[in-house]
């Protein structure tokens, strides 16, 4: 006579649900040098030291939108991203931005609760310049972009040579809404070989993209 198979229930520990922004705050201090890490599409993402031709040629494209009489273009801001129950979906640090409009109280209030990371919706272009991380700028971040319904992202591709004005942002339909951001695309996409003029939607300026060729 067989026994029978002794059936027991096995529970899976309980992880306490870290927030986003205290997870890159960690990897902040355990850093023995300054960064400032980004999070995308579930994943931590370091960038990497910036070369000189990064570093200048982003900063010439703000001056060029200043020049050009666009007044909101900067540098160096965080941006969250949330999900539609209001969890952290994506934490973003784009090379240049053009804001809708300069912070407000509000905006500033939501900088303090989310610990240094401002809105998504100030954003009304994004432009990211690669470097050895050109995958993050083609992939993850393009998607993310456009899941925040960004309008304009600009991309200097150093590793294809080419700039892009992306624009038209899609975000499909999900049924799973856990990482809606990874069907999200640009459906019109102006291309150009680096050195060429790089024409961008009104208001803003054609871009000089001959720094990064």
């Amino acid at each position: 006579m067989s026994a029978e198979p002794i059936m027991e229930t096995i529970m899976e520990p309980v992880v306490p649900q870290v927030d986003p922004i205290d997870l890159l705050i960690t990897f902040e201090e355990a850093s023995p040098m300054p960064i400032r890490p980004e999070y995308l599409e579930g994943s931590v993402f370091m960038p990497p030291q910036p070369d000189f031709k990064h570093s200048a040629g982003a900063v010439r494209l703000a001056v060029h939108f200043h020049t050009a009489g666009i007044d909101l273009a900067g540098m160096g801001m965080g941006f969250r991203v949330a999900h539609k129950d209001g969890s952290t979906m994506a934490l973003v640090i784009p090379d240049l931005y053009i804001l809708r409009r300069e912070p407000t109280e509000l905006d500033e209030s939501y900088r303090k609760a989310n610990k240094g990371w401002y809105p998504i919706g100030l954003l009304a272009l994004v432009g990211e310049v690669t470097s050895t991380n050109h995958e993050t700028d083609t992939g993850p971040k393009l998607r993310t972009y456009a899941a925040a319904g960004i309008p304009v992202y600009v991309l200097i591709d150093r590793h294809a040579k080419t700039a892009h004005c992306y624009t038209d942002p899609v975000l499909p339909e999900k049924a799973d809404e856990d990482d809606a951001s990874v069907d999200a695309y640009y459906s019109s996409d102006t291309k150009v070989t680096l050195g060429d003029p790089l024409p961008l939607p009104a208001p803003y300026p054609t871009l000089d993209t001959a720094p990064f060729a």
